[in-house]
C-alpha cells in the first residue's frame, strides 16, 4: 500500500515519520443512485487517530451530499460522483482543522471536550492546546458523538513509571548498604584507637603511682572524683592553634595580616585602643581573640563569595554585549564562529552570553525567533557535550526571562529536535537531572514535562513495532 506524509506542508520530506495510505476511491451506482466509495478509510482514519465516522461526515458537509459510514462493514459512502483529487484536498482541509497542532504542526493530537462543550486539540509533543473553531458544522457531530478515549498508552506509563520507581529504589538500597559498611568500618577503627588509648593512659597511671613525684602530687591536687579526661572543655588559644585555624579558613593574603597581627601581640605591642579596655584574665582574653579571628573569617568568606558573583556576572554580561556588537555589524556564521573562538571563557559562558545576545527581552513569539536564528546556534555545536551544553543555556535564560517565554520553551526544543541539533538522549537526561535539583521548581520543567514524556512514548512505540 502507497504511503504518503501526513499534512500538504511535510509531502516533500523523505524523513518524516506520520504517515498515512494515498486516498482510494471507486464509484458506485448509476443515476440518482451513484455514490463515491472511499475503499480504505478505516485505514486513512486509523492514521490520523480519528473515527472513520468523522472524516465521512466531513466530506458530507463539505460537498453537501448525504454521506454514511458503516461500522459493521467498514464502508464509506458520499452520494454523488466525486474525484479522487477533490476529496484528497477536502481531506487535507481535515487534517489542518482536527488533526495537527496549531502550535508546532505535529498530528499526534487528541480531541477533548471542555465543559462548556467546546473542542480542543491538545498536543502530546509540546503540549500546546489548540481551539477548534466551533463555527464548523462537524463540531455538532462530534460533540453527540465523543472519541473514545485512549487507554493504553496510559497503562504503558504507568507500567514505565513504576519500573523506574523499582530501579531508583533498588540504587537507594545499595547505597544505604554502601554507608552502613563504611560506617560499621569506621566504627571498628575508632574503637580499636580509644582501646590503645586507654591502654596508654593506665600505663602512664601506673609509673606515676610507683615513682615519687607522682606520688608527692598526687597529695598536694587530688583530681576530683567526677572529672573527664577525655573531654576537652576550653578552646585551644594557643598561638599555634590560631595559626593553623586561620591558614585553614583564610586565604594567603588575610592570613598574613592576621598572622602579623598575632605576632605584634605577642612581640607586646598593642594599639592604643586595646589599652585602654581591661582584660579580666588571660583565659577571657584568648577566648575573644578566638572569637574575633573566627568572626573576622565569616566576614571574608561573605564578602569573597558575593563578589565572585558580581565578577561573574559582569563577564557574562560583557561577553553578551561584545556578541551582540559582533551580530549588529552582519556578520556571517562563518565569521561569527571564528570570533566565538577567538574570545576568552568556558563553552558554557560562550553559549549562554550568545543566546542572551540573540533572545535578549524576547517574549511572547520566543520559539519563532529560535526558527528564525537557529543557523546561528549551530555555529557552537561543533564539540562533544555541546548538546547538554545548549540545553543549560536555554534553561539559564528562562530563568531570568519573562513567563510568556518560559511558555514556548517545549516549542524551542521541538524545533532543534526537528532539525537534528538536539538528540532525544540528552533532552531526557537533562530534564531528568534539573526536575529533581535544587532548581526543580522551576517552572521550566513543568513546560517541558509533556516533550519529553512525548519522546519516551515515541521511543516505547517504535520498539514495540
Amino acid at each position: 500500500m502507497a504511503l504518503q506524509n501526513i499534512g500538504a506542508g511535510n509531502k516533500d520530506d523523505a524523513f518524516y515519520r506520520y504517515k498515512m495510505p494515498r486516498m482510494i476511491t471507486k464509484i458506485e451506482g448509476r443515476g440518482n443512485g451513484i455514490k463515491t466509495n472511499v475503499v480504505n478509510m478505516v485505514d486513512i482514519a486509523k492514521a490520523l487517530g480519528r473515527p472513520a465516522s468523522y472524516t465521512t461526515k466531513y466530506f458530507g458537509c463539505e460537498l453537501g451530499a448525504q454521506s454514511k459510514f458503516d461500522e459493521k462493514t467498514g464502508t464509506s459512502h458520499v452520494n454523488g460522483a466525486h474525484d479522487t483529487a477533490k476529496l484528497a484536498g477536502l481531506l487535507e482541509n481535515f487534517i489542518k482543522k482536527y488533526v495537527q497542532c496549531y502550535g508546532c504542526g505535529n498530528p499526534e493530537t487528541e480531541i477533548l471536550i471542555t465543559k462548556s462543550q467546546m473542542l480542543t486539540l491538545k498536543c502530546a509533543a509540546c503540549g500546546f492546546i489548540s481551539d477548534v473553531d466551533m463555527r464548523d458544522k462537524l463540531t455538532t457531530f462530534i460533540l453527540k458523538n465523543p472519541p473514545e478515549q485512549k487507554k493504553g498508552s496510559k497503562d504503558k506509563k504507568a507500567m514505565r513509571r513504576a519500573e523506574k520507581e523499582r530501579l531508583k529504589e533498588g540504587e537507594a538500597a545499595d547505597e544505604e548498604a554502601k554507608k552502613l559498611k563504611k560506617e560499621a568500618a569506621k566504627k571498628k577503627g575508632s574503637s580499636k584507637e580509644g582501646l590503645s588509648k586507654i591502654s596508654k593512659k593506665k600505663a602512664n597511671m601506673s609509673d606515676e603511682e610507683h615513682s615519687p613525684t607522682g606520688s608527692q602530687a598526687d597529695q598536694t591536687e587530688a583530681p576530683p572524683a567526677d572529672s573527664d579526661d577525655d573531654v576537652e572543655w576550653q578552646t585551644d588559644t594557643s598561638m599555634a592553634a590560631a595559626q593553623q585555624r586561620i591558614q585553614e579558613q583564610l586565604n594567603a593574603v588575610t592570613a598574613s595580616m592576621v598572622m602579623l597581627s598575632a605576632t605584634e601581640e605577642k612581640s607586646g605591642k598593642s594599639s592604643p585602643a586595646r589599652e585602654e579596655k581591661p582584660k579580666a584574665d588571660g583565659q577571657g582574653s584568648g577566648v575573644n581573640c578566638s572569637n574575633s579571628k573566627e568572626s573576622l573569617v565569616a566576614q571574608t568568606n561573605g564578602v569573597k563569595h558575593s563578589n565572585s558573583k558580581e565578577k561573574l556576572v559582569d563577564a557574562k554580561e560583557r561577553l553578551a554585549d561584545e556578541i551582540k556588537e559582533h551580530l549588529n555589524k552582519g556578520s556571517s556564521v562563518a565569521q561569527l564562529k571564528s570570533f566565538l573562538g577567538s574570545i576568552s571563557g568556558t563553552h558554557q559562558d560562550i553559549v549562554d552570553a550568545l543566546f542572551e545576545a540573540l533572545f535578549g527581552g524576547v517574549g511572547k513569539g520566543f520559539s519563532k525567533e529560535v526558527t528564525k536564528k537557529i543557523f546561528y546556534l549551530a555555529a557552537v555545536l561543533q564539540e562533544d557535550g555541546s548538546q547538554l551544553v545548549l540545553l543549560h543555556a536555554i534553561e539559564s535564560f528562562c530563568g531570568k526571562s519573562s513567563s510568556e517565554a518560559v511558555k514556548e520553551v517545549a516549542l524551542v526544543l521541538k524545533a532543534l529536535y526537528d532539525v537534528d541539533m538536539l538528540e532525544e538522549e540528552f533532552i531526557v537526561e537533562w530534564y531528568e537531572k534539573g526536575s529533581k535539583g535544587s532548581n526543580k521548581l522551576s517552572p521550566i520543567w513543568k513546560n517541558v514535562k509533556p516533550f519529553v514524556e512525548w519522546l519516551q512514548s515515541a521511543e516505547s512505540e517504535t520498539e514495540d513495532e
